[in-house]
């Protein structure tokens, strides 16, 4: 472990028959817990070796003392120090600000250690500010009750304004309830730099197979942002009707982790 003492999550497949591993990232105000209930399952079920980072100051990875003092850079290298533990090379799995520490990642190694990478509902590249000026008309709320989600200090109205913003309409206040506790604080460096001009101009970019995958009921970044993400990585794009920005909680998670899987068998 290094002086953080970052958390890699090993979730072993009930029976090896997958090519390579897969190793996941959790995006901003979550950690490595979003992917538990519903991705990991699957995937070990049909064969595959599931990895699983707590970013610097995230979940049970060191840090939170000196969460504001990380940026997207220390996460890449959180990830970089990571992918040492795992012995093959991997298909790389992204969230929402977890996509952007992938590609600072992918693009500040010579040789990274990524065999495919697949960004879920990615931070444009252009940055966040668009997209929280649109929160900001159509959900101002949102802003004072989302200290109040991450501290656990909610009530009635968080419960409704983090539903409408990170699920699909479709999803039960009861699940809700039971979701909103993966909430956690952000670094504010981190936040800082993703709202304009998150990536750096890269000299290299890997020419491996990448996913671009989004809901058509994303609030926080509409499914018509994919294209610029899965322009600059040649990436296929999948769009997964009435899904929101949380993928992997929806009700129509069993379409976003089929169709994440195709994908990945397609790469054979």
């Amino acid at each position: 472990m290094s002086a953080r003492q970052l958390k890699l999550h090993r979730h072993p497949a009930d029976r090896r028959t997958a090519a390579r591993p897969l190793f996941f990232v959790h995006g901003g105000y979550s950690n490595s817990r979003v992917w538990d209930d519903n991705f990991i399952p699957y995937f070990q079920a049909n064969g595959y070796d599931c990895f699983a980072l707590d970013l610097s100051g995230h979940g049970e990875s060191g840090g939170h003392d000196n969460l504001d003092s990380f940026g997207l850079a220390d996460f890449a290298d959180d990830v970089a120090e990571a992918l040492e533990q795992v012995d093959e090379v991997p298909i790389l799995i992204g969230h929402s600000m977890g996509c952007l520490v992938l590609q600072r990642y992918l693009g500040s190694v010579a040789e990274p250690n990524a065999a495919a990478v697949a960004f879920l509902a990615p931070v444009p590249p252009s940055g966040t500010l668009g997209c929280v000026n649109r929160l900001a008309l159509s959900q101002p709320e949102f802003f004072e009750e989302l200290p109040k989600a991450v501290s656990g200090n909610f009530g009635p109205r968080t419960l409704e304004v983090m539903a409408a913003v990170y699920f699909s309409p479709e999803m039960r206040k009861e699940d809700t309830l039971r979701y909103l506790p993966m909430l956690e604080e952000e670094s504010d460096r981190a936040v800082a730099e993703m709202v304009t001009n998150p990536l750096p101009l890269f000299s290299r970019r890997p020419r491996i197979p990448a996913l671009v995958m989004g809901g058509s009921a994303d609030a926080v970044f509409p499914a018509s942002m994919l294209h610029f993400t899965a322009s600059i990585w040649n990436a296929e794009k999948i769009v997964v009707e009435g899904a929101g920005h949380m993928l992997m909680l929806d009700p129509q998670w069993p379409e976003s982790v089929t169709d994440l899987r195709g994908w990945i068998e397609r790469l054979d």
